[in-house]
């Protein structure tokens, strides 16, 4: 009876776990505000207030200053909010988003040390830092931690970098097995950041590509895609004629393979041998050891989803036809042979009549080799006939049938 009647204490009278987890955050955030001179964000304030009305877990943060607040009020700084986090151990959130900050070397540090922190203190598998401002050591060490850290999509569109300041994110790209999805939208890559580019994403767990509005031309997108279509091209040609490819497990490189396989005993290490044998001779597998290694990819050209508009590609300026032409060529092996390509944006690239009948020939070859469905989306300035042609050879076709009205 005593048990039953503090139940029912808790149901009707007490708030919830989460209200106070959410309403302590607040107030820590606000103190750590308080203390480094800055602004609480307002944004942050809201969602928190919302999230503690409508008893609901907050696991999106979202920072950004305000557009009409003037230069006197103190700035918004990201600092304070990763103090509260590691202060309050919450592990609720997954995602911060930040909009048109400068980002302070300190509290790039501070992020980059969260994010190395992995599962013990940092939960967050998404991070967008969007239109931000951050210097050559502060890009350096967020590449840095990219190595470590359980980051699935990083997002960095509006950023602006130069040769130097790029080179910091691509080295954080190799070897990583656990980022799926990278948004690189708007950031002035141009030519020479291609071929970098392709070479990182070959050795990474990359599943998700966004590049639109940037100007890589010709020669940059050949560079990023020859890694990639050569070796869909020689996996392709070793299936067997009459084998469906199999898209649920992608072929493995034998590199990657030693790669994921020194990189899986090394998480082995602490913990011992994966099996031990009980005194009645049964191999008993300890606990822990699936947990680890469940959300690692083995690297490799995984690329599902490619987007490329918008980046000056066509047979204009100083490269010519004959660029054109050979990243036509490229493309079209890419497109024949890739079991996991599911989607391909080459929007508002002038491609031309020729490179858009030969992407058209290699959709028919795909769809002949009896591989996925690939959506793919061209510019319209090219024949209607050959643009119709490109659309219904890659969209799915589901037969539907209307039901009669009841009369």
């Amino acid at each position: 009876m005593p048990r039953e009647k503090e139940g029912n204490r808790k149901t009707k009278g007490a708030p919830l776990p989460i209200v106070t987890t959410l309403q302590k955050f607040l107030k820590t955030y606000e103190k750590h505000c308080a203390q480094t001179q800055t602004s609480v964000c307002p944004a942050i304030k809201r969602d928190l207030k919302t999230s503690i009305n409508n008893e609901q877990i907050l696991s999106k943060f979202v920072l950004v200053r305000p557009d009409d607040s003037p230069p006197s009020i103190l700035p918004v700084s990201l600092e304070p909010l990763l103090m509260t986090v590691q202060d309050e151990c919450y592990m609720l959130g997954r995602e911060i988003s930040i909009w048109g900050l400068q980002l302070s070397n300190p509290e790039v540090a501070r992020l980059a040390s969260l994010l190395e922190s992995k599962g013990h203190t940092c939960p967050f598998t998404t991070l967008k830092l969007m239109d931000c401002r951050m210097d050559a050591w502060s890009l350096g060490r967020l590449g840095t931690a990219l190595q470590f850290s359980t980051l699935r999509s990083l997002v960095l569109d509006y950023c602006k970098f130069g040769n130097e300041e790029i080179e910091s994110i691509f080295s954080g790209l190799e070897n990583n097995q656990r980022l799926r999805d990278l948004s690189l939208r708007f950031c002035g890559l141009g030519p020479q950041s291609g071929p970098r580019l392709g070479s990182a994403v070959c050795r990474s767990a990359v599943r998700e590509l966004h590049l639109d509005g940037n100007y890589l031309q010709c020669s940059g997108a050949l560079g990023l895609l020859r890694p990639i279509a050569e070796y869909v091209e020689m996996q392709g040609k070793d299936q067997p004629a009459t084998a469906p490819p199999d898209t649920r497990n992608p072929p493995q490189p034998l590199q990657a393979r030693q790669r994921a396989s020194s990189a899986l005993n090394q998480i082995r290490k602490p913990s011992g041998a994966v099996t031990v044998k009980t005194t009645s001779g049964k191999k008993k597998r300890k606990k822990g050891i699936k947990k680890k290694i469940k959300d690692l990819t083995e690297a490799g050209s995984w690329l599902v989803k490619l987007y490329l508009a918008d980046n000056g590609i066509d047979g204009k300026g100083k490269e010519g036809e004959n660029s054109l032409l050979e990243f036509t060529q490229i493309l079209t092996r890419l497109i024949r042979y890739s079991t996991h390509l599911q989607e391909l944006d080459l929007g508002n690239n002038v491609l031309g009549e020729a490179a858009a009948a030969d992407i058209l020939e290699a959709l028919r070859a795909r769809k002949t080799g009896k591989l996925p469905v690939l959506k793919i989306t061209v510019t319209p300035q090219i024949s209607s006939d050959t643009f119709r042609s490109i659309w219904e050879n890659s969209q799915k076709f589901s037969i539907t049938r209307k039901k009669k009205k009841k009369g």
